[in-house]
């Protein structure tokens, strides 16, 4: 099977839906998850105004993230989208609709709320596939950990 390739800028391959081999990391998260990645040289704003984070506190609406959510999905120039996990459980169904190997969605733990393998949709999907219980296994977990008390 041939692939379609062009060359988009200088440097750059683009496959069949015009995705650079190279693509940006964004980020759905609180201020100061999102702060971080950015003074870790993550952050780009366009010439149209359009930039690859969303600082969100209490008073951001669910309808807020899940269209930013839904417009990283779409921008072909995304190829990994952050989520702190607390934000992401507002967002679940439009999470588990994605189905596209690019952008990776990944939810990472955030300042306010201890991570939860449990809630991540990465992780069940890969135990699926392993024909693993994920919730058997978190079970075990516990039980192990109450004998150590």
């Amino acid at each position: 099977v041939s692939r379609e390739r062009s060359i988009d800028q200088p440097g750059r391959i683009m496959d069949e839906k015009r995705r650079p081999k190279e693509g940006l990391i964004a980020v759905i998260g609180d201020e100061d998850t999102v702060t971080g990645f950015l003074l870790a040289g993550i952050g780009q704003r366009d010439d149209k105004g359009n930039s690859n984070f969303l600082v969100c506190d209490e008073k951001t609406n669910r309808h807020k993230i899940s269209n930013t959510f839904k417009e990283f999905c779409a921008r072909p120039d995304i190829s990994i989208i952050l989520v702190t996990q607390d934000l992401a459980g507002e967002i679940r169904k439009e999470i588990d609709e994605h189905v596209e190997v690019i952008p990776t969605v990944l939810e990472i733990p955030s300042k306010s709320a201890k991570y939860d393998k449990a809630k991540d949709s990465i992780v069940r999907r890969v135990y699926r596939l392993l024909g693993k219980d994920l919730d058997e296994e978190i079970h075990r977990e516990k039980m192990k950990m109450a004998g150590r008390a």
